[in-house]
């Protein structure tokens, strides 16, 4: 939940990063006014339903790209601009400034504040299970999962990776996916008996399952301590203003009602929306 523990980038990658922030801070804190002048974001989104994502028809879609739409063009950015990349590989590609900002409802945690800012999120969400129709082996837990021996499954660089280590599931057992629909592919042909993900994910995937199910949401526990996970809106650690400046209009956006009715539409419910900041889920 929070979803995904990023890699961090290569040496090579590392540098380019700070090439890039060095030529950035000539700008220093004026992204905002830079992309005015460009008229265009680009957004790194990851392929997943539905937080940032190509639909059938080809068109970019997903909470996160939506929600950007209207923030940004808000902020005086008319055009968005998706840049698909695997989700590992979202932070790396924002410092390296292959896009601006990561619009794929990343989690906020410790691990990835140290390398991006955030903006508040937009949601709260808890973890859930895809498993066989019945669920066979009674999985409801990263605990249920240990005890049980079960062939654990979940995502590149998710966050359930660590939440299962954290229940004593040994990380060198862990089937490493692409996404969730690849997860639903291994849990009903047998190859899997579990995959984790976020709650709304499981939920949207195995919607015209009829060999699948997802558990009802629980939160992992993690020395002793619920995690309940947020995600938002990550932006390079130079780029202050404009994530204060997206944070002004995003809280408008929950006080109005507006931001629920925009991510009703992908899935979400109204125990899904937040008070909760990044300075907290960072800590």
């Amino acid at each position: 939940m929070k979803r995904r523990t990023l890699l961090l980038g290569t040496a090579a990658g590392a540098g380019a990063a700070l090439g890039a922030a060095g030529c950035a801070r000539v700008a220093s804190g004026d992204a905002l006014g830079r992309l005015r002048s460009q008229r265009t974001v680009r957004l790194g989104i990851a392929g997943e339903v539905p937080y940032g994502y190509v639909d059938e028809q080809g068109a970019f879609t997903g909470e996160a790209p939506e929600l950007a739409r209207v923030i940004f063009r808000r902020l005086g950015i008319e055009n968005v601009q998706p840049v698909a990349t695997d989700f590992a590989s979202l932070i790396p590609g924002l410092n390296s400034q292959q896009f601006d900002v990561v619009s794929a409802g990343m989690y906020i945690n410790k691990e990835r504040c140290a390398q991006v800012i955030f903006a508040d999120p937009e949601y709260q969400m808890l973890d859930s299970f895809i498993v066989r129709k019945g669920n066979p082996k009674g999985l409801r837990s990263y605990e249920d999962v240990v005890r049980s021996k079960a062939r654990f499954a979940t995502g590149s660089g998710y966050a359930e990776i660590a939440y299962a280590v954290a229940a004593g599931y040994p990380e060198k057992d862990i089937v490493i996916l692409q996404d969730q629909v690849a997860g639903l592919n291994a849990v009903e042909s047998g190859r899997v008996d579990v995959f984790a993900g976020t709650a709304l994910t499981a939920r949207s995937v195995v919607r015209k399952s009829a060999k699948a199910e997802a558990t009802e949401p629980f939160a992992a526990v993690v020395d002793g301590e619920k995690k309940i996970d947020g995600g938002g809106f990550a932006f390079r650690p130079t780029d202050v203003t404009l994530r204060d400046a997206f944070n002004v209009e995003l809280h408008k956006m929950k006080r109005s009602g507006e931001l629920f009715r925009i991510l009703r539409r992908f899935g979400f419910t109204e125990a899904e929306m937040t008070t909760l900041t990044a300075e907290e889920l960072c800590r």
